[in-house]
C-alpha cells in the first residue's frame, strides 16, 4: 500500500476539499470555500493539515487552540474527514494524532471535538482514540445579517 503523508494544507488543495466537505453533509458552494480556507489559513493559531496518497488528498482536519476562562485552554478539532472509501485504514487516527501531538507541544494538556449525536461510526471511533463525553450541550444561532453558510 502505498505511504501516507501528512502536510500542511495549502490554497493548492481547494479542489481536494469540496467533495470532502460533502461527504460530511456540507454542500458548500466552491467560492464560499475559497473564501472561508484563506480565512481559516490566515488565522492564528489555527492548524489544517491533509492525509495525502500518492499525491491525493485523501482527508483533512482543522484544528485550533483555545483559550478561555471558564475551562481550561484546549484544543478543538472543528472538522475532520476521511474519504469514505478510506475510512477505517488508520487515516483518521493519524490526523488526530497531529492534532494530539500539535496540542501536547505547545503547552496545551487537552483535545476536545464536538461530534453530531446522530453518528455513531464517529462517536466509536473516537472512543477507541480515548475520548470520552465530557458535556452535551444545544448549539443556539440567530442569523444577524452577514455572511451565511
Amino acid at each position: 500500500m502505498p505511504e501516507l503523508s501528512i502536510r500542511a494544507m495549502t490554497s493548492d488543495d481547494l479542489p481536494s476539499l469540496e467533495p470532502l466537505l460533502v461527504q460530511l453533509g456540507y454542500d458548500i458552494a466552491p467560492d464560499e470555500v475559497a473564501r472561508r480556507l484563506t480565512a481559516v489559513l490566515e488565522a492564528p493559531g489555527h492548524c489544517l493539515d491533509v492525509a495525502e496518497r500518492d499525491g491525493r488528498v485523501i482527508g483533512f482536519i482543522h484544528f485550533y487552540a483555545r483559550a478561555a476562562i471558564e475551562k481550561p485552554p484546549e484544543v478543538i478539532v472543528q472538522a475532520l474527514v476521511v474519504d469514505d472509501g478510506l475510512r477505517g485504514g488508520g487515516i483518521g487516527r493519524h490526523l488526530m494524532q497531529r492534532a494530539e501531538d500539535w496540542a501536547a507541544a505547545n503547552g496545551y494538556g487537552s483535545v476536545a471535538l464536538g461530534t453530531q449525536t446522530s453518528r455513531d461510526d464517529a462517536h466509536a471511533f473516537y472512543e477507541r482514540l480515548g475520548y470520552r463525553v465530557a458535556a452535551t450541550s444545544h448549539l443556539m444561532r440567530k442569523d444577524v445579517g452577514g455572511r451565511t453558510g
